[in-house]
């Protein structure tokens, strides 16, 4: 696997190709002052035979080789099994040229001349996506053989990792959905890495945190230019990713405008990166997930009927946990067997009365809510027996309960009682905790309440909350 250094910037072996002298001096230098381990030939013969000997994290290759080509050298990058990313740089550059090389699997185009900070931050990301492809050869390694019981084995469940199974080898459309914190995304990463493309990057990609420009962008592409702050040509997520698998999460969050956009670019197999007259294509599979139901959505013209169509090729909807109570257990003893692992306390384990408690939760926030507790009792506790007392106070009925449908307990509604004020004064305190416990920090309040970034702040807004303010910046709760 790919080494770090001391700040966590991703390290590795560069192997640099050009048939100048000064130029491959001149990158040496730039590269061993990051930290890199640097190798550098003049031409694609020695290269490929470097390429050969596998240890090779990086390319950087001149398009114009003397009688050879900065192709030839990619080609022999990509037949590794192992291959690692090749940037390829001319003084040429073209629409037509930089279609090519990405046809052919370059991780990015660069043109002469190019800044040093340019060049940097481009070795640095197509290093952390070869650390990525790598780390989800592991993770597929160590979660292939039991990763039905690490979900669930209710029916429900049961029924979800049959089409699970069925849709992985298919290139097919996915489309995911189920309340926030269900598991949208490791079903997303299933499906991904049960098919033939799980040696490949897997992208996840949250269309509700950028705007609308700069979701394009990340999405299809820019060209130098295009935009303030285009420095350079860049290949968008689903170049990017190959012949992996882009996860678009929150699609229902999707500027309408882009709605569009996505729906040929999903029909023509190619993005036109924004400020180009060209179109690249892309192998990527695409599986869309969303907490919002569409089919409403699109009735009320938030989303494109035809877009909704051609996500909805297949479709997979993940139960709450409330609706699978039975599975509650099993997933507490799964996350906690993985949190002795991380904090080196083999012997934790819960008492019995602490199962009850969590199978008798409605948990609101879904696995999501209920790995996090899991997370917070293990951390806290000074025993390794997790009692009642390492559960939040509302799962152990000492505060307001959440009420769940269908099981007795219903309210007691006495004369005068108004639902909808009654929902709203609850929201409005969740809001406030959640802001409160995030250091005013949204985003994060966000998450929290497993909402969407947009989310959030309508709902502030409905409430008189103050928000005028960036993502990042605070609120006076």
């Amino acid at each position: 696997m790919t080494p770090q250094s001391a700040e966590g910037g991703v390290r590795g072996h560069v192997l640099v190709v050009d048939d100048e002298l000064s130029m491959r001096e001149y990158l040496e230098l730039l590269l061993h002052r990051e930290g890199y381990v640097v190798t550098s030939v003049p031409a694609v013969k020695p290269a490929c035979e470097l390429l050969a000997q596998d240890g090779v994290d990086l390319v950087i290759s001149d398009m114009k080789l003397g009688t050879g080509s900065g192709l030839d050298v990619l080609r022999a990058a990509r037949a590794r099994p192992e291959p690692p990313e090749v940037v390829l740089i001319t003084a040429y550059g073209s629409p037509a040229a930089a279609v090519e090389a990405m046809r052919e699997g370059a991780y990015d185009y660069i043109c002469k001349p190019f800044d040093n900070e340019e060049l940097r931050l481009l070795v640095q990301k197509a290093l952390e996506k070869r650390l990525l492809r790598q780390e989800n050869r592991g993770l597929r390694a160590r979660l292939l053989p039991g990763l039905g019981m690490a979900v669930g084995q209710s029916s429900r469940m049961q029924e979800v990792w049959a089409l699970v199974e069925k849709v992985a080898p298919s290139r097919s459309t996915v489309l995911v959905t189920g309340e926030s914190g269900t598991g949208k995304e490791l079903v997303a990463r299933a499906i991904h890495m049960r098919g033939s493309r799980a040696a490949q990057p897997f992208m996840p990609f949250n269309c509700a945190a950028l705007n609308e420009g700069t979701l394009e962008s990340e999405l299809f592409g820019h060209m130098k230019g295009a935009f303030t702050g285009a420095m350079q040509d860049r290949a968008g997520l689903l170049v990017s990713a190959g012949e992996g698998t882009v996860m678009l999460d929150e699609v229902g969050e999707m500027p309408l405008a882009t709605q569009v956009k996505l729906l040929r670019v999903l029909q023509e197999k190619k993005v036109k990166p924004v400020g180009s007259a060209a179109e690249v294509p892309f192998k990527a599979r695409v599986i869309a997930a969303t907490n919002r139901r569409l089919e409403a959505e699109v009735k009320a013209g938030r989303f494109r009927e035809d877009l909704f169509y051609r996500l909805n090729v297949i479709t997979l909807e993940l139960p709450p946990l409330r609706e699978r109570a039975g599975d509650i257990s099993l997933l507490a003893n799964h996350f906690l067997a993985r949190m002795a692992e991380e904090l080196g306390r083999p012997a934790l384990r819960f008492a019995p009365e602490t199962l009850v408690l969590l199978e008798r939760y409605a948990f609101p926030g879904n696995v999501r809510q209920l790995q996090n507790m899991v997370e917070r009792a293990a951390t806290l506790s000074d025993s390794d027996l997790l009692g009642p007392t390492t559960l939040p106070p509302a799962v152990r009925g000492e505060s307001e309960p959440v009420a769940r449908t269908g099981d007795g307990n219903e309210p007691r509604l006495g004369g005068g009682f108004n639902l909808e004020r009654h929902l709203d004064d609850s929201e409005r305190r969740y809001l406030l905790a959640a802001l409160k416990q995030a250091g005013g920090v949204k985003t994060r309040a966000a998450e929290l309440l497993g909402l969407s970034f947009r989310s959030f702040r309508y709902r502030l807004a409905k409430h008189g909350l103050t928000d005028d303010l960036e993502p990042g910046g605070s609120v006076d709760a």
